[in-house]
């Protein structure tokens, strides 16, 4: 899939991204949507070093859920049309805090929504987003690797693996927690460390999920269920479906899969991670409860540290950060693709201010898309939205687990505060769904 280029001089292009998981591929989606509105087109380059299949790090077997708010932006850039077959609705979220009193109900309905959010697995949707990368004016470099970046006056001038040279005015880093981007430019993060290991499989229940999602914070830290399809009704077509995730058994009419990620201490993650599926079952059951029925089988089971790592400034010198690579979350309130795709939608949204001030002006020349005017405008237009994000998440972290009896009692009164009071339902609600 790789794009060709055998001249000798640089490929000069407008913007370059880097990173053609889902943030990458979608703003490249989303630049080519923009620019079939200019007078003169972009020249847009996607650089993945991955083909788009189950190996592909950001397009593995996971399940991700996609907020309202993700799935209003995706239909408005035309993406989700084509993705809304892959989709598992989430009608009720059930939160609870194990073996205390606090829980609570967070339903679609009495919003007036058909759904809070979608759960889709990510190897359906790598397939979907390239193949309307192929028909798009995006010149995809896949696979290939940036070996050196060479940071000039106008831009960035960028090398790859097969020996083809980039030049763009704006370079965008979409990949991911170890971008390589970040890494060449010599960019800082900050790390915060939970101690905690988070153990991801899909599971099979011996009822029917009901569009029902489930937030468990236990003393070990949270455990998240995400009603998915049934396997019967999977993208069999897909060639690039891993089955190293899915259950063995198909889900039959009264079962139902999940997507499971639990968080717990290293050393015991580390051990019902590669024990006996049957002990991994009951340990599972013992700590979630039988809400959700009784779980009667399981996937491969993988797992990674959870912190949250992020950038203090996430641009530099013409070169904008974007989703895992500015910022990577602990997978509690499920906001991560959610947070980086608002990153990707503030770009879209601070370019087209610039191209439409641009058009008002009637100048001849073009708009410079890596002027430090437009990174600047984006790190503003960011950062209320990003900081009290990651606040967020880590208030939730260390708040629900925590067996500090104050902090336990505060957490179970609010949990029972939301159930006794709807209104103060809404906006906990609005900010699950990604609403700004």
């Amino acid at each position: 899939m790789t794009s060709a280029h055998t001249s000798t001089q640089p490929l000069a292009v407008d913007i370059a991204i880097v990173g053609g998981a889902m943030a990458g591929a979608t703003l490249a989606l989303g630049l080519a949507k923009l620019s079939a509105t200019l007078s003169r087109p972009l020249r847009i380059a996607l650089i993945e070093a991955h083909v788009a299949n189950h190996n592909h790090p950001g397009f593995d077997a996971r399940s991700i859920a996609v907020a309202h708010g993700s799935v209003f932006e995706l239909t408005r850039l035309g993406i989700w049309p084509k993705l809304q077959h892959l989709g598992t609705a989430i009608e009720n979220i059930h939160v609870s805090d194990r073996g205390h009193f606090g829980m609570t109900e967070l339903n679609a309905k009495p919003l007036g929504l058909d759904a809070l959010g979608q759960v889709v697995e990510l190897a359906q949707v790598g397939k979907v987003l390239f193949e309307q990368l192929a028909q798009s004016a995006v010149r995809v470099f896949c696979p290939a690797k940036v070996t050196q970046i060479l940071a000039q006056t106008s831009g960035h001038l960028l090398t790859l693996d097969n020996g083809t040279q980039l030049h763009c005015q704006l370079l965008v880093a979409a990949d991911g927690a170890n971008s390589v981007v970040r890494q060449h430019l010599g960019q800082p993060t900050e790390k915060i460390d939970f101690d905690q290991t988070a153990i991801v499989a899909n599971i099979t229940t011996d009822q029917a999920h009901q569009h029902w999602a489930y937030e468990r914070f236990t003393q070990t830290g949270p455990l998240a269920l995400l009603p998915m399809s049934s396997a019967s009704n999977s993208f069999k077509s897909n060639s690039f479906k891993s089955k190293s995730f899915a259950s063995k058994s198909s889900a039959t009419p009264t079962q139902s899969r999940f997507s499971v990620v639990w968080a717990l201490p290293p050393a015991q993650a580390h051990e019902l991670v590669n024990g006996d599926k049957t002990e991994f079952l009951a340990a599972l059951q013992q700590a979630f409860g039988h809400r959700a029925g009784r779980f009667v089988d399981v996937g491969q089971r993988v797992s990674y540290p959870l912190t949250l790592s992020y950038m203090p400034r996430p641009v530099y010198h013409r070169c904008i950060f974007v989703g895992n690579a500015a910022q990577t979350l602990h997978p509690i309130a499920g906001q991560g693709f959610n947070l980086g795709l608002r990153d990707v939608v503030g770009l879209l949204n601070v370019l087209e201010q610039a191209f439409s001030a641009h058009q008002l002006t009637n100048s001849s020349t073009q708009v410079d898309v890596g002027s430090s005017a437009i990174v600047h405008q984006y790190l503003v237009d960011r950062q209320a939205d990003r900081d009290s994000t990651l606040r967020n998440i880590e208030f939730l972290v260390r708040g629900f687990s925590n067996q500090y009896w104050p902090l336990v009692a505060g957490r179970n009164v609010g949990l029972r505060l939301l159930s006794w009071l709807p209104p103060l339902k809404r906006p906990v609600a609005q900010t699950a769904m990604g609403w700004r």
